[in-house]
């Protein structure tokens, strides 16, 4: 049985129809060849993100998401945090809605868990591509 769940943490909640993303994400992981165990995510400020970036990952940078693998058995489980205020900024400046783009951060933290990469610019473009998939599914 997955566990997906949804936090907030001193920023609006964004988070809109609960059951449809539970339902969405659990579809993309099965795409996958895969279940969920525990999934959570975090949205948060870009203070709260830049915090955990540069404490565990020694990044000192802002940045929309940051994800934590927490397998430890049968299932994904992990932690995908958030930057409300980077999503919102991004959609603005892809011209999007807040809920595009945070759909998007979503599905691309789904997706790390999920094996794929984002350093070099042709697995940057993979990943896009396969996120608009994705999104494209979500209605």
């Amino acid at each position: 049985m997955s566990s997906i769940t949804f936090k907030v943490m001193d920023v609006p909640d964004a988070f809109r129809d609960r059951e449809k993303l539970r339902s969405w994400l659990n579809d993309v992981a099965r795409e996958h060849g895969h279940g969920i165990n525990e999934l959570n995510f975090v949205l948060m400020s870009d203070d709260a993100l830049w915090e955990y970036n540069q404490r565990y990952l020694g990044h000192d940078e802002l940045t929309d998401v940051i994800t934590f693998d927490g397998q430890t058995g049968i299932g994904l489980s992990g932690d995908v945090l958030m930057s409300y205020d980077r999503i919102r900024e991004n959609a603005v400046i892809f011209g999007a809605t807040a809920q595009h783009e945070l759909h998007r951060v979503m599905v691309h933290g789904l997706l790390h868990l999920l094996g794929h990469k984002d350093k070099t610019k042709a697995d940057r473009n993979a990943m896009r591509e396969t996120e608009d998939h994705y999104l494209a599914r979500l209605k």
